[in-house]
């Protein structure tokens, strides 16, 4: 079959693309504005990208997998629609052509999907398996964020935002999982959520997808988990965190972070630091359990963990200064990266350089938590668009002398050029390219 797919440059798109080539369709693909790492992938997989949407599809198209990013008055959809052309969901065409007979294994949460299904994928694949997998970013264990796999199990990133313009339901909704993790619940995409009990809403809807011998493994920090769970589970349940009534209790020890249920300990052997990676890779040891990973099998593919690529990735170093990339766009997740950078004491001083580029952020929902979450870093450096329609230099105000805005990327170049200095890290935070300010921040530093 010949599969045309628009908005194929985001990463679930994207990896839905390298999917089907897998299994013997013909892709192509549309998107406005293609650029790497999934436009390489797509293209080294042979799939031929057509930029913007004017551009007629194929003759030989036999069925339009649609992004959520697209809706009505995209030319591509309003062609499609006027000629009755067959159409779907990205979670619609996977859950069809691929997960129906695959053992899933969910990862959902506001935070931590990416790494924890990463290192979940790898721990299975260390064992001997051959899972499938779809995760949001590019895992250092592979060469890919997509593959089908040849054994039972299907390692999923969970994502909570709609399917399509014709779905508003949660992508998640149609994964069906057997194992599901809850890392936690905020409230975020406030482009389509109001409050934080819709977004609880959908949530509870994925739970009663997850059959009664299937399990759910909850982060027993969040109160919004538990008032999720509260409203009804039916599979068995097991509670990961650092509080005392957790099932599994992680604790920090001299030699670094434990995990324990009362009877049984271990150590957690991963290159990445900080709290919310212990409790990524708690999650990910309980899920590969439930399909019958021993526990000493998932600790030695921990310990041999590559990372994620935009997880705190070390894009480079000059003058004794570290430029890392992170995926963090919101305040929770901006302030766990900045903790983990300053828990290990590598570096003298943490700058950050944030561009405010999400749903959420660009219609100002989190601006009241946006400096507190950046207690941490030494210096703030962050995107103030024309588009964005609140006033960020009052957000950050609280950070006094520390907060600087810039209109444009060079103007945030120029100032970390200028402020940095060697034993400093500069962390650079957004969901999307940033205007490939990593490349251009390096050759400014090394100059």
């Amino acid at each position: 079959m010949h599969i045309d797919i628009l908005g194929i440059s985001g990463t679930f798109m994207g990896s839905i693309a390298l999917i089907a080539r897998e299994a013997g369709h013909t892709v192509s693909g549309a998107d406005r504005g293609i650029y790497p790492p999934m436009s390489t992938l797509l293209r080294e997989q042979g799939v031929p990208l057509r930029e913007g949407y004017d551009e007629p599809w194929p003759p030989s198209t036999e069925l339009h997998v649609i992004g959520n990013a697209l809706s009505r008055g995209n030319p591509a959809v309003e062609a499609i629609l006027d000629e009755g052309a067959a159409y779907t969901s990205g979670p619609q065409w996977l859950a069809e052509n691929v997960l129906r007979e695959r053992w899933v294994l969910a990862i959902s949460g506001t935070h931590g999907k990416t790494t924890t299904a990463s290192m979940l994928a790898w721990i299975l694949t260390y064992a001997g398996h051959d899972p499938g997998f779809l995760i949001g970013g590019v895992p250092g264990n592979f060469d890919r964020s997509a593959r089908l796999g040849s054994g039972p199990f299907f390692v999923i990133e969970a994502d909570e935002y709609d399917s399509a313009f014709f779905d508003k339901r949660s992508k998640f909704i149609h994964f069906r999982p057997r194992t599901l993790v809850i890392n936690n619940i905020e409230y975020d995409h406030a482009d389509i959520f109001d409050d934080l009990a819709a977004i609880q809403r959908q949530f509870h809807y994925l739970i009663r997808t997850v059959p009664g011998t299937g399990h759910i493994l909850a982060n027993a920090d969040e109160a919004s988990v538990d008032e999720t769970l509260a409203q009804g589970y039916w599979s068995e349940l097991t509670r990961f965190g650092t509080v005392g009534t957790a099932d599994w209790c992680l604790s920090r020890e001299d030699s670094g972070w434990q995990i324990s249920n009362g009877s049984d300990a271990a150590s957690l052997a991963t290159p990445l630091p900080g709290e919310h990676n212990a409790r990524n890779a708690a999650a990910a040891m309980l899920a590969a359990q439930h399909v019958g990973i021993p526990w000493q099998t998932s600790l030695q593919a921990l310990a041999r963990f590559r990372g994620v690529r935009r997880r705190l990735e070390l894009r480079g170093q000059v003058n004794g200064i570290d430029v890392i990339d992170d995926f963090a766009h919101h305040p929770t997740a901006i302030a766990a990266t900045l903790s983990a950078l300053a828990g290990d004491r590598r570096y003298e001083r943490l700058i950050a350089v944030i561009e405010p580029r999400s749903n959420s952020m660009r219609q100002g929902a989190h601006r009241q938590q946006l400096a507190a979450s950046l207690a941490a870093a030494g210096a703030v450096f962050c995107l103030d668009p024309p588009e964005l329609d609140w006033p960020l230099a009052d957000a950050l105000a609280p950070l006094g002398e520390r907060g600087h805005c810039g209109a444009t990327v060079e103007e945030l170049i120029n100032g970390v050029t200028r402020e940095a200095r060697p034993g400093d890290a500069v962390i650079i935070m957004s969901n999307g390219d940033f205007g490939r300010i990593h490349e251009r921040l390096l050759d400014s530093l090394a100059q």
